[in-house]
């Protein structure tokens, strides 16, 4: 059989998503991904090979190409096959999404990021936030902004029942008191307007504690706690306002964190750069703490510093996402799996099409509020006065603005257009693309091509744990 294997994720609501067909090898196994249709195949060599040249030569052609390498009857059937698969819309299938325009209409937010702190106990190298203080002075948000905050949140989220707060920073635990305080001033507010808070926080973990690890386990949907990996990558980077690295305070209150929260969701998360190019060591050393959420991802830095990261880095970056798919395959069949977050992938019921053509809704489903009640697109984007869109007072001002950013979508970047990624990635990240390039529609190269490997093994993880009977795990 030429096809060996065939998965397709769907988009909710019953539409399906590729316009190229893309074909790569991973894990040993040949795998062909049809973009809109969503269709991913494991194929033998003779159809890999076939789909070099099918649909620019016709069938004659095709065999007298490769009838040196295999039986003519055999390349005859596997066309076949072929044919029936684009017959099917499994492959080759058009794209009927790029006349869509503003398919999410009038959006209500979702979710806020609350700046509790700018404000940080460390000085991390390559902080986006200026090691905290987003250049405005460092400030920590008093209470009754943080009201008006949850109150805008509670007022601007329309029919949605559910919604998310995610306490940030800077350092949130530095004004830990206030975080307490929101959390229930919105659980209040919530059961007067018929909601439900998720609450999330973002941490370097020094200052966490017992009481603190108790909290959130109790009150919080996900905790993020933030360490690069081994003890010398992350104390090069990752430093207090004296220089002296962070490793040995923070590992061990990872380590008691993680073995409290059960199956409670949370991820700790590093940063790697050029000093750390062997990055899939720091995320395996994260893994072997005991973290089985694990997330290690590349630092975007436009300037020429001796971290960037460089077009001359890609392959080594490849190289060491395609050791990280094999060791967590191996990891896998040994009993003692983790789970990257970068390889995570739903092939069943991923976003809908609104979803898969925008991206992450900043600006119009998601907001971050300052300390000063500042209200702007998302937290990265926070400190840039262009776009600051209005204050809690005032609410959303610059509708303009706003409504660039409803309209964005993966056919507003020419090259996204002809990505093979596009309905995963969803034209990448707005503040990413803004940062190094200044245009939020201008997609950043660089982190397009690493994203795009790390989906080629996100699909061949999917496959192969497909392949072996395993569809428990439905984002792996």
């Amino acid at each position: 059989m030429a096809v060996i294997f065939t998965a397709t994720y769907t988009c909710n609501g019953g539409f399906k998503l590729s316009e190229l067909m893309h074909k790569f090898k991973r894990l040993d196994m040949n795998i062909v991904v049809d973009p809109v249709s969503g269709s991913i195949h494991v194929v033998d060599d003779i159809v890999y090979d076939i789909l070099d040249y099918y649909g620019s030569y016709n069938n004659d052609d095709i065999v007298n190409f490769l009838r040196n390498k295999y039986n003519e009857d055999d390349i005859k059937d596997a066309i076949k096959e072929i044919d029936e698969l684009k017959e099917n819309g499994a492959i080759f299938t058009e794209d009927i999404y790029k006349d869509i325009t503003n398919v999410r209409g009038d959006s209500v937010i979702k979710a806020m990021c609350l700046n509790v702190a700018h404000d940080c106990n460390l000085r991390c190298k390559y902080c986006f936030a200026s090691t905290g203080d987003f250049k405005g002075g460092r400030k920590l948000m008093d209470f009754e902004t943080g009201k008006k905050a949850i109150d805008f949140l509670i007022k601007s989220s329309g029919k949605r029942r559910v919604v998310e707060v995610d306490f940030f920073g800077g350092e949130p635990l530095l004004n830990f008191d206030v975080v307490k305080q929101l959390v229930e001033y919105g659980k209040e507010q919530a059961k007067k307007n018929g909601k439900i808070i998720k609450y999330t926080i973002t941490t370097n973990a020094v200052l966490l504690d017992d009481e603190k690890i108790k909290y959130f386990n109790e009150t919080f949907t996900n905790v993020v706690l933030s360490l690069d990996g081994r003890k010398e990558v992350n104390d090069n980077m990752r430093v207090r306002i004296d220089g002296s690295g962070t490793y040995d305070v923070i590992a061990p209150k990872i380590k008691k964190f993680v073995e409290s929260r059960g199956e409670k969701e949370y991820y700790v998360r590093g940063t790697f750069t050029a000093k750390n190019l062997d990055f899939a060591a720091d995320a395996l050393h994260i893994a072997d703490l005991g973290v089985y959420e694990v997330s290690v991802e590349p630092v975007v830095e436009k300037d020429n510093k001796d971290y960037t990261l460089k077009e001359e880095h890609l392959e080594k970056i490849f190289s060491e996402y395609d050791r990280l798919a094999e060791e967590y395959i191996k990891r896998y069949e040994e009993g003692n799996p983790f789970s990257f977050y970068h390889f995570k992938i739903n092939l069943d019921n991923g976003p809908c099409i609104r979803k898969r053509l925008q991206g992450c809704g900043a600006g119009f489903e998601y907001i971050a509020v300052t300390p000063d009640g500042e209200i702007y697109p998302c937290h990265q984007f926070v400190g840039i006065d262009e776009f600051k869109m209005g204050d809690l007072e005032h609410g959303i001002v610059e509708k303009e603005m706003q409504q660039n950013f409803i309209e964005s979508d993966i056919y507003k970047r020419e090259e996204c257009t002809k990505c093979w990624a596009r309905f995963l990635c969803s034209g990448g990240c707005y503040a990413n693309n803004y940062n190094i390039n200044g245009d939020i529609n201008k997609p950043y190269d660089l982190a397009c091509e690493m994203q795009k490997r790390r989906f080629e093994n996100a699909i061949a993880i999917k496959a192969y744990k497909l392949l072996k009977g395993d569809d428990n795990d439905k984002k792996i």
